[in-house]
């Protein structure tokens, strides 16, 4: 939605702005608190009263304000990742990690199921760009998206907001924070988000698609025995239950990914949608989105002689059951299916201290995750022959025939790593060493199948379904990966405002395997081999400055980038039959990005990013003679913002904000075709919040999508298949007004 707030830091006797943006935000990114202009990563922060500036209610709002970073939504609604300089995942499939970790309160959430998770009572988000794995628990090669939540305290308060906006759009969260007493304090917080839907459904009017049935809860408890120990428990648990499914029906009957508009698709009964709405559609199946998820963490920090000691240990469940009307027409002809059910366990202890002017960390990690999915789709027009004589309500009927697809799995990562990173000072310079060992083993089985669905079957765990016949079973042996990641840094800071780095990350990422297509006859089956993928290393040469040019109303930020992946790992689909997977390739992306913040006058902020990336995919079997590049990731990736606070009377003040975020050209699937491309758009946002004087609460109103802008954020082309493609929008224009208050 908007740029990033970068946090600033200035020196007790120099000029602080009391200016919302300019507000000091610590980070973490060393495993330490430290002001980001002395961390020599590329690095967006904001604290928890920016993102409420800014109306970001989920986390994946936050992609908008860093330069090259993009929200990803493989599958819609749902099911999400992040892609930061063109590392990204597009892969639907569960049993594949996305390359950007996302972690909250320093536990990684593997599951794309898991993070699209509603933004309630956050202390702080940070987004670090480029390869971490000598520090943080899961070893990442695009980077990571970090979230911290606000801890309980000894101090007795909350707060409260609910805002309403169009399509009956109501959110409420609030917090409580109690202490018990001079050592054990605790924290409440909830949120919940409900609408109508902005999808017009025509086929069942009134039960619109895409709305929000959406809650959060989370309980924590500190104990601080002595000033030398502290243990945090954590509970949490979340979940959705919505209407989605969403799909602009285009037809392309020719195949080859190229659109015929108003051709009529003789095997969709001859359908065709010509309203121009692409907000509105002809769905006979009212697709949906089922969530769970649940999570308790213990964190223990505590200080043994001039060592700190941290362990965190947590346990997470994801439970996802998902169907969607994939024609997106009135025929019945391919509802895909999707489910997970995954169990994630991990444990991380780390040691660190500072030694004269060396300060060192050290720790192990490991991570047992295990996940029980399917996919597949009820397709009885699919199924139908009529040559045979067997008609669609014959496979509906007919418990002996097959009336749809299902491939069940289950797949298992057990990875352990040993990490150390030290940093040492020298005069004016800080030089880094960091070196991660990764061990990690993957397993995998997978089960093609033909199904009879009950008629009244609306999900893909329907326990009525039978199995009509199997086609194979993909069982490769365990995979071991055994994997070194590692950094070298040197910092140079001549005065306190300025900060060159130059750096050199070897990001991993273990291979794994692909999900097996419905087509029997496809390649990847034929040849199940492509249904692996080898691990990708990825050396990332970065330089970069930090510049505070007027403390506290000029701010320079920028970096240099060259990346040059050995195994890339692409998701696409396969030349000639229906099936996709993850392929590896060569890749090299070359990209610079620049942030500015000024505050020229007393309660006015202006805020500048601009992200570019020229990423170029070569050495990929079967699609030789092919323009190829990267999904998801625009050349440019522009986003600015103004903001302007200012006294009315004595009644308080009025602060006035506009925003907006600008993608170039960008494609959804490894090969260019008119189906996979999004020439680019710009969405705009205004926002205006009244802060009374001396009270305790502000009253806002915004508008996103103020230009009701039409963009495309992925596709699906099925033109080869049934002679269409998929297209999935972002939101339209909406107005909401918004209360909170503190106590």
């Amino acid at each position: 939605m908007s740029l990033a707030f970068v946090p600033a830091a200035y020196a007790d006797d120099e000029p602080e702005s009391d200016n919302l943006m300019f507000e000091k935000v610590t980070v973490t990114a060393q495993k330490r608190e430290q002001d980001s202009q002395d961390v020599g990563i590329a690095i967006t922060a904001l604290s928890g009263d920016q993102l409420e500036a800014l109306g970001y209610t989920n986390a994946q709002d936050v992609a908008a304000f860093s330069p090259g970073v993009v929200s990803v939504q493989p599958n819609g609604e749902g099911s999400y990742s992040f892609a930061i300089r063109g590392v990204a995942n597009n892969d639907l499939s569960t049993n594949v990690e996305s390359p950007v970790a996302v972690y909250v309160d320093e536990v990684y959430i593997s599951q794309m199921s898991a993070a699209g998770f509603l933004l309630f009572d956050i202390d702080r988000a940070e987004v670090l760009r480029g390869p971490q794995g000598t520090l943080f628990g899961r070893n990442a090669t695009g980077g990571l998206v970090s979230f911290t939540t606000v801890k309980p305290s000894q101090e007795f308060g909350g707060y409260g907001s609910i805002s309403y906006g169009q399509y009956d759009d109501m959110m409420m969260e609030a917090a409580i924070n109690m202490p018990i007493n001079d050592w054990i304090s605790a924290r409440l917080s909830g949120a919940q988000h409900t609408s109508t839907g902005y999808i017009k459904n025509r086929e069942h009017p009134g039960e619109n698609l895409n709305n929000n049935d959406d809650y959060g809860l989370r309980f924590q408890l500190l104990m601080e025995p002595s000033d030398d120990l502290s243990i945090l428990l954590n509970a949490r648990t979340g979940g959705q239950e919505i209407r989605t499914g969403f799909f602009e029906y285009k037809s392309a009957v020719d195949g080859g990914g190229q659109y015929t508009p108003g051709v009529l698709n003789e095997f969709l009964g001859n359908y065709e949608d010509t309203d121009g709405d692409v907000w509105a559609g002809d769905y006979d199946t009212r697709g949906f989105n089922i969530s769970e998820t649940e999570g308790y963490t213990a964190t223990v920090n505590w200080d043994v002689g001039n060592w700190k000691l941290t362990s965190i240990t947590d346990y997470q469940k994801i439970f996802r059951n998902y169907i969607e009307d994939t024609d997106a027409t009135p025929v019945r002809a391919y509802e895909y299916f999707q489910t997970n059910d995954a169990e994630q366990f991990s444990q991380e202890v780390r040691a660190s201290t500072t030694i004269g002017a060396l300060d060192f960390v050290t720790g192990i990690y490991y991570m047992d995750l295990s996940s029980s999915d399917s996919t597949g789709g009820i397709a009885p027009l699919l199924y139908t022959d009529p040559d045979n004589g067997i008609f669609e309500e014959d496979v509906m009927t007919d418990p002996t025939l097959a009336n749809g697809d299902r491939t069940p799995s289950q797949s298992s990562t057990k990875s352990a790593s040993i990490f150390a990173q030290g940093e040492y000072r020298w005069k004016d310079f800080t030089f880094i060493g960091g070196l991660r060992y990764i061990d990690e083993k993957r397993d995998f089985v997978s089960t093609r199948q033909d199904v009879h669905f009950d008629e009244e079957a609306i999900s893909g765990l329907d326990p009525r379904t039978t199995v009509i016949y199997t086609y194979s079973t993909f069982d490769p042996p365990e995979r071991s990966f055994n994997m070194w990641s590692w950094r070298a840094q040197a910092n140079y800071q001549p005065n306190e405002d300025m900060l060159y780095y130059v750096s050199w990350n070897r990001g991993t990422k273990s291979g794994g395997f692909s999900q097996p297509p419905y087509d029997p006859t496809s390649a990847l089956l034929t040849s199940p081999e492509n249904l692996t993928y080898e691990p990708e290393e990825l050396d990332a040469y970065e330089a970069g400055m930090k510049w505070d040019a007027i403390p506290g109303y000029l701010r320079i930020n920028g970096a240099v980038y060259y990346y040059d992946y050995g195994n890339y790992q692409a998701y696409t689909n396969f030349p000639g039959s229906l099936g996709s997977a993850t392929i590896n390739a060569q890749a090299t992306n070359k990209g610079a990005e620049i942030e500015l913040q000024a505050a020229p006058i007393d309660g006015l902020t202006t805020q500048l990013g601009v992200g570019y990336a020229d990423i170029e995919v070569t050495d990929v079997v079967g699609f030789e003679g092919m323009t190829l590049t990267s999904v998801n990731s625009p050349e440019w990736n522009i986003n600015g913002l103004i903001r302007y606070e200012f006294p009315v009377g004595s009644w308080g003040n009025l602060a006035l904000q506009a925003d907006a975020q600008y993608q170039s050209e960008h494609y959804f699937g490894l090969d260019v075709t008119p189906a996979t491309t999004e020439d680019g758009y710009t969405v705009a946002n205004l926002s205006a919040t009244w802060l009374p004087a001396d009270a305790n609460w502000k009253f806002g109103v915004s508008v996103e999508n103020a230009f009701n802008e039409e963009y495309l954020v992925q596709t699906f082309d099925l033109s080869d298949w049934i002679g269409m493609i998929e297209e999935y929008y972002g939101k339209p224009r909406w107005v909401r007004a918004k209360l909170s208050w503190e106590f």
